[in-house]
């Protein structure tokens, strides 16, 4: 079997036509997924970037591997100490290990693992194009490492390809001469005048008036408005993002030339999905994945496979799960020590997949973890990346998808239920850790996550927040934040 893995950093599903868009942001992916099993809701246990791509290629929820945040102890895999052997767990058991195991060769085209100081994550593979840029690429200089590739390979059996586009994350940089398909096309609609004003009155990094992160854009990308002041500057912003998702569906529609005419695309397994998704508004976060949540937590999976009948699967899972729903299918054995689960039996046999609930965890930009169960979502906020964050919050993401009315004060049985559901998932997952710390708590202890740490940058928005007529909320956030003693 050939595997072609499709991985579109900060993709959203609700960004593709197959997903409902109302924009023809991807007919390729969309050709893919009409003769595809496509998950409706599918989710990353641990985001963004780094925690989420950890979680997939190891099997395992970063409360496990210690891998949560960008920076500091909780960036690594926990050290093994003196049970580690000559090669360590991971390398024994990560998911390339696993597709090796059954016989394939495994290839990636990402700068994935020099973007984030994880070399581990090179683990498993026999061939690694490093396409040079740390995440700045674009499409055009990714596609022809894997065009190569492809022509070169493609009859071969028992391949696996990860293919990385960047295109949809931020900064927003396709190039001008693909010109904006979406120029005449109206934005999503939740976002109102009435909400883009709060925004604008409120704070955050990434929020409206500084959405290049705690100080306005410098006009250095011209597909990304350096304020959302109007209605017209969100939808600007919303074409900057949409551009970059339909210019990477254009370089996966090469890809599937090149099998195409190498007379294999019917028998190649094509997966689409993502790291984790975007926050583009929601929240007051413009263009950044800083929530646990159906925003940033919530990706694509589109999985075309051979002699699989196309359906949608409106089940919770994760991530993981197809992690080892493809070992399996591969001819591999899952690892007893990972949390995804294979559904490879009712996967083949049509039948709908899922768990009850699932676990989302943030501790890049807040410390969050959230549960998703029916139509729920409650978020538990520990640290509140310097964001309009409750405690806790609870949201009915079937009538309010964009996150727009908190539940919590109106329906407190319901918050306690998911208050219950996430400390039973804690308790469950420190049970089974060869560790006795919550790497959550070690992304707190050490300050914060990453990138809302106190530091002289985020000090600094403090004064940016008095010289805008905002100095109620920085007088807020020194109370709420300064270190101590």
């Amino acid at each position: 079997m050939r595997i072609l893995y499709l991985d579109i950093d900060s993709l959203r599903p609700d960004h593709l036509g197959c997903y409902g868009y109302h924009r023809q942001t991807s007919p390729n992916i969309d050709a893919v997924a009409s003769d595809a099993v496509r998950y409706e809701h599918c989710y990353t246990p641990d985001a963004p970037c780094l925690p989420s791509r950890t979680a997939m290629f190891s099997g395992r929820f970063g409360i496990h591997t210690g891998v949560v945040n960008h920076g500091g102890s909780a960036a690594d895999l926990w050290l093994e100490g003196p049970s580690r052997g000559f090669r360590s767990s991971f390398a024994n058991t990560g998911w390339m290990n696993c597709l090796r195991q059954a016989g394939y060769y495994t290839t990636m085209v990402s700068p994935f693992a020099e973007r984030h100081s994880a070399h581990w994550f090179n683990s498993g593979f026999r061939e690694i194009y490093n396409s040079g840029k740390g995440g700045l690429e674009t499409a055009d200089e990714v596609q022809p490492y894997a065009f190569d590739w492809l022509q070169r390979h493609a009859r071969r059996d028992d391949w696996f390809l990860h293919v990385n586009f960047w295109d949809p994350h931020t900064p927003y940089r396709t190039p001008a001469g693909f010109g904006n398909p979406f120029a005449d096309d109206p934005a999503p609609a939740w976002l109102t005048e009435e909400i883009r004003q709060a925004h604008w009155d409120g704070y955050g990094p990434h929020g409206a008036q500084e959405p290049a992160d705690v100080v306005p854009g410098n006009g250095q990308w011209p597909r990304q408005p350096d304020q959302i002041d109007s209605l017209d500057a969100f939808r600007r912003w919303i074409d900057g993002y949409d551009c970059g998702v339909r210019y990477a569906d254009d370089h996966v529609g090469r890809l599937l030339n090149v099998l195409a005419d190498q007379g294999v695309l019917d028998d190649t397994v094509v997966i689409v999905t993502a790291d984790h998704g975007e926050n583009l508004g929601e929240k007051n976060v413009y263009g950044d994945h800083q929530t646990a949540d159906n925003i940033t937590s919530h990706i694509p999976m589109i999985v075309k496979w051979p002699g699989v009948a196309p359906r949608v699967d409106a089940g919770l899972l994760y991530n993981v799960d197809l992690a080892a729903t493809v070992v399996e299918l591969a001819g591999g054995t899952v690892p007893a020590v990972w949390d995804g689960v294979s559904f490879a039996a009712g996967f083949r046999a049509g039948q709908p997949q899922g768990r009850p609930s699932v676990v989302a965890s943030q501790c890049a930009w807040a410390c969050q973890r959230a549960v998703r169960w029916g139509d729920l979502l409650l978020i538990r906020s520990y640290h509140d990346g310097w964001k309009m964050f409750q405690d806790v919050e609870l949201y009915d993401v079937a009538a309010d998808p964009h996150l727009t009315a908190d539940l919590a004060g109106a329906r407190p049985a319901d918050v306690n239920a998911g208050l219950a559901l996430l400390e039973q998932w804690t308790a469950a997952q420190m049970v089974k850790s060869r560790y006795a710390t919550d790497p959550l708590w070690t992304t707190v202890r050490e300050g914060g996550p990453l990138h809302t740490r106190w530091s002289p940058r985020m000090a600094g928005y403090l004064q940016r927040l008095r010289d805008t007529g905002r100095g109620h909320h920085a007088d807020y956030l020194q109370r709420k934040h300064a270190p101590r003693g």
